[in-house]
């Protein structure tokens, strides 16, 4: 997958999101922001906020950056939290996950809620939510991984060469993900029905060097 059919498939999925992945996937995403135990004045950046499900779960005080690489989905967002009145949304910016554009230790806690199977290159993303990340802070993924039950990972791997058209890739592997990023993960908690869904919880013990040439994605 590349960015031009993340965008594609997403451009697709706007209009509907909400009704095909909220309920389904809302569980996760109230488990993860409880799992961060958010404190007044804390600086969060969630990456990939597709159309803001997340942001009402947040409490008042923090200062929630987002931003996505899909402009119908964050128009969606930026619609909830005018409608919502959620003032504690700080900005929503168009931008590369993989090529953030944040100084380095910009916030306390970087969440990616449903993302990392969607990434060109989740190594990469993961290295740029570390570099962003301030040293001792800390780093949340929720994300579907490749079953460990052999019949249910074989199907997911069937249906691996439509990953273009479903917009992330099913047999995404949680061992690999894991040696290649290089996570500190300190948790790990199924989510979800029936746990299919993994939170991790990282810290993050030193800030990662930028992988890659900059890239700029026009607000």
């Amino acid at each position: 997958m590349d960015i031009n059919a993340i965008q594609k498939v997403y451009r697709r999925y706007a209009q509907g999101y909400d009704i095909y992945f909220g309920a389904l996937l809302q569980p996760g995403r109230k488990a993860i922001i409880e799992k961060m135990h958010c404190r007044s004045g804390d600086r969060i950046l969630e990456v990939g906020v597709g159309t803001g499900l997340s942001l009402p779960l947040y409490p008042r005080g923090v200062h929630v950056t987002g931003i996505d690489i899909s402009r119908e989905m964050l128009a969606r967002a930026h619609a909830r939290t005018i409608r919502l009145h959620l003032d504690h949304v700080m900005v929503l910016r168009l931008m590369d996950a993989e090529f953030l554009q944040f100084p380095d230790n910009s916030f306390d806690k970087v969440v990616a809620m449903y993302v990392v199977s969607v990434a060109p290159h989740p190594a990469r993303l993961v290295s740029e939510m570390r570099r962003v990340c301030r040293p001792g802070g800390e780093l949340f993924i929720v994300n579907h991984f490749q079953h460990t039950n052999p019949v249910v990972g074989g199907l997911e791997r069937l249906f691996a060469p439509l990953s273009r058209l479903m917009g992330f890739h099913p047999d995404f592997s949680l061992e690999n993900f894991l040696r290649e990023s290089g996570l500190d993960v300190a948790e790990r908690t199924p989510v979800n029905a029936l746990g299919y869904w993994t939170l991790l919880r990282a810290c993050n013990g030193k800030t990662a060097v930028r992988l890659g040439a900059s890239r700029t994605v026009a607000t």
